[in-house]
Order: C-alpha cells, then structure tokens, then sequence
C-alpha cells in the first residue's frame, strides 16, 4: 500500500498548515488528500513556503479573518484566489475588558473561548453557508484559513468533515492536532496572564463541544444544521462527497 502524505507541512512562515485528506468515512469511504487544507494566515510565507503551496498547485483560498486581522497580513502567493468570510474577533476585546474590571481568570477565558465558538453557529452561519457554496462549484486544492487556523478554521473544517461523514472521534482528533502545530506568535497578548494566553492560544475540546451546543439549540440537531443553515440538501451532500471522497 502507498504510503500517505503528510498530514502537517512544516512552513517556515505559517503553521498548523495541514491535509483534510485520509480520514475514513461511515460509509467507508476516504477523504481525499491534497484537495482541502486548513492553516494559518498566509501573509508570513517565505520564498520556500510559497513554492511549496505552488507545488500542492493551491488556488484558492477562504479567509475568515476581520477586517484589520486581513490588512495586517495579505497572502503573499500570488496566485491564490482570496474569498473573504469575515467573521471578526471578539475574544482578546472580551478578555480586556474583564482584565480592566479585574474579574480576568483562566475559567472566564475558557468560557468567553466557548462563547465565541457559540457565537459562530448563532451570528455567523452565513460566512459557512458560503464556505460550503464555494467547495461545491470544486475549487480544490483548495486553503481554509483564519489568523491562528485554530478556531473559526476549527469549526470550520469540522462541518467539512461532518457533511462528508467522518466519525465524532476522528473529528476531534483533527481538531485537537492544532495543539501539536500550531506556533503562538509570543508577542500577541503580553498584557494578558499566562494562563489567560495558554488557554486563548490553544484549542481544547469542550470550545467545539460549545459550537455543536449552540447547533442543538439552535437548530435541533446537526443534520438539521446541515440542511436549513448551511443549505446542504441530500443533492448538495452528495455532490460533496463525490468531489471529496475517494473509495
């Protein structure tokens, strides 16, 4: 059997840059590698990172970030077709506004982390409606990214993998790789404790647990979630898995 490829690519300008490829299905099926990758912001490429982002022959790209967080770090491969989807971030303000009042603890800022990634599924399914209308006019290789790629990235690639049938558990396992990938930028943050800054610059389950929450609330159950809030139909599932899956 052929060996795999490598899940993480190890750039020198960004991390936590990896394949959505190779994850079994329910209906035992595979996702198919070099077609979806999630990252990091591409605005730090070195000249080597970018020739290998040509090689994996990437021409698209969707960017969750705000308004400034895209200003402060534009993509420097040339050749990539950027989407924007903004979703813009509210935790670092939340943060800094609990440190003023004196009330910041490691437990508030796990929960406002939780609160954020509520807030996705209720103020912001249009920007993942879109991300899914735009992977079914089959525009792969293809890069799914925020600034981090570890949260509206993680929520993100988990309803991929959710519509084309990867199990819960493989789901989270993907998630949590951002722990082992992801470089935090030492600079951001300094005025925040150290507790503060590990639980903002890592991901643990009970965030995407929050989303999946809010999913339950909000829409009943995720099949539902799929169907009226990000418009997936059973034609539109399929055409997913034809373009993603492989047997």
């Amino acid at each position: 059997m052929r060996d795999s490829p490598a899940r993480h690519l190890a750039l020198q300008g960004a991390s936590n840059f990896r394949d959505l490829g190779g994850y079994p299905t329910a209906d035992g099926r595979t996702t198919r590698w070099r077609h979806i990758f999630r990252s990091n912001h591409l605005g730090q490429l070195t000249a080597a990172d970018v020739e290998i982002v040509r090689a994996l022959g990437v021409r698209s790209a969707f960017d969750f970030r705000g308004l400034e967080e895209r200003a402060a770090g534009v993509c420097v491969v040339n050749e990539i077709n950027v989407h924007s989807l903004p979703i813009e971030p509210t935790v670092v303000a939340a943060l800094r506004a609990e440190l003023s009042k004196g009330t910041l603890t490691a437990p508030v800022a796990l929960e406002l982390m939780r609160e954020s990634y509520r807030n996705y599924v209720r103020h912001h399914t249009h920007s993942f409606r879109s991300l899914f209308g735009h992977l079914l006019e089959d525009r792969a290789p293809l890069v799914i990214h925020c600034t981090a790629g570890k949260d509206r990235t993680g929520f993100a690639s988990a309803l991929i993998l959710h519509a084309l049938g990867v199990p819960d558990d493989i789901i989270a396992e993907d998630y949590l790789l951002t722990n082992r990938h992801y470089k935090r930028d030492a600079t951001a943050g300094t005025d925040l404790p150290e507790d503060v800054r590990n639980a903002i610059g890592s991901v643990e389950t009970s965030y995407l647990a929050a989303a999946f929450e809010a999913v339950g609330s909000e829409y009943g159950d995720l099949e539902t979630y799929l169907r009226d809030g990000l418009k997936l139909g059973e034609a539109e599932r399929a055409a997913l898995k034809a373009r993603y899956l492989q047997a």
